[in-house]
């Protein structure tokens, strides 16, 4: 089982490598754009995430600015509809909450079950009639997010009014879990709304989360499982029509599996070089994605989250070794990557590691020397005249 994993990991970090394992990035922020070179390709990112073809960006830029903002003759009213709607379903269910919170204790278990479950089916009517009679669509997405959480809890009441002395929770969770899902599936096959793929996919990992640990499987086994086979349902929802559930999917699924594999790799070594291994695969998915100019709001956090990983690993393999001071070759060279990749991100965190290090060794070795502080100025100017004559030379080619 041992070696098993140990080649797993090996094939995930050439896969890495090859711009081929875009199982670990992160979610904030698209790629920096600094120059006309770099406004192009996002331009080209979003084009490809919203299948948007020349002739339509080309009809839009031929569109006059003012066509967008001009009010409509029933605006005012469709927004004072809107408004009191979405006051009277909060108020409605407020008085439903108030309610069940102030009586709950003096309840019987037949009016506990009603006050939840019953009260969640009746939502379900609602919510079943606007879908098919297509009304008031701003409302399906509350509706359905009040459906789900108050039925799932619901669910978890109807079960411990009737097996109070039940001692396992992974039991009724299965349960719960394994009808909610049936029951979105059901809706899913015949209204085909997000909200509902959402609410699926989501109680049926929930289903197998619970379920695979019932049958006494390492949780990391688990996330490794549940985290790339989510990895592969994010990557078949973006070719679909609900491809905006495709990034949150990954990024879900990327965490998961992160999370195993850096606990499977800590076993195996040490939490310092399972940081520097899985910070590195980080980077190379990151670098692959923006390659590939896919899920560019993914990039810049893999690079940030990555080199983080990367540089406190490192850190803390080199610290008090003689071979300290290649952490400050390793993160001087990341600064050319940085610019090459025009990366904020991965700027930032390259900038405080170096200062950071240089602080760190200045303390524990130079802590009582003039001449120190003296020499990193003089590097300081050295650097911005290299830096000058770099410009110039960039500039003649």
């Amino acid at each position: 089982m041992t070696m098993l994993f140990m080649l797993i990991i090996i094939l995930l970090l050439i896969g890495g490598g090859l711009w081929g394992w875009p199982l670990i990035a992160g979610v904030f922020g698209l790629s920096t754009v600094t120059d006309k070179p770099s406004a192009l390709k996002n331009i080209v990112q979003l084009m490809k995430a919203y299948e948007l073809t020349p002739a339509e960006v080309s009809e839009a830029f031929q569109l006059p600015n003012t066509s967008d903002l001009t009010p409509t003759k029933d605006g005012k009213g469709h927004v004072a509809k809107t408004l009191f709607t979405y006051l009277g379903a909060i108020f409605i269910l407020s008085g439903v909450a108030t309610y069940i919170g102030m009586f709950w204790g003096s309840m019987g278990s037949i009016m506990r079950v009603l006050v939840t479950l019953g009260i969640s089916y009746v939502l379900l009517i609602v919510l079943v009639s606007a879908l098919h009679e297509k009304k008031f669509p701003k409302l399906i997405l509350p509706l359905s997010l009040a459906c789900i959480v108050m039925m799932t809890g619901g669910w978890f009441v109807f079960i411990g009014e009737l097996f109070p002395q039940g001692g396992n929770w992974r039991t009724p969770a299965l349960f719960v879990f394994g009808i909610m899902a049936l029951q979105q599936g059901v809706l899913f096959s015949k209204y085909h709304r997000s909200v509902q793929v959402f609410a699926t996919l989501f109680f049926i990992y929930a289903f197998m989360n619970v379920g695979l640990d019932l049958l006494r499987l390492p949780m990391a086994y688990i996330a490794i499982i549940l985290g790339a086979s989510l990895f592969l349902v994010a990557l078949a929802l973006e070719k679909t029509s609900h491809r905006l559930l495709a990034e949150p999917a990954l990024f879900i699924g990327i965490c998961w599996m992160s999370n195993g594999l850096f606990d499977r790799v800590a076993i195996f070594t040490q939490t310092n070089w399972a940081s520097l291994v899985i910070g590195i695969c980080l980077i190379s998915t990151a670098y692959g994605l923006q390659k590939e100019t896919r899920f560019p709001r993914l990039i810049s956090l893999g690079y940030l989250v990555g080199s983080l990983m990367v540089y406190s690993g490192l850190f803390d393999l080199v610290e008090n070794t003689p071979v300290e001071l290649l952490y400050l070759a390793v993160t001087t060279s990341a600064l050319y990557a940085c610019v090459a990749l025009h990366s904020r991100a991965l700027l930032l965190t390259t900038v405080l590691a170096m200062l950071g290090f240089i602080g760190y060794y200045s303390t524990e070795h130079f802590s009582n020397s003039l001449g120190w502080p003296i020499t990193l100025i003089l590097m300081g100017v050295i650097f911005f005249a290299i830096s000058s004559v770099a410009l110039k030379l960039n500039k003649r080619i």
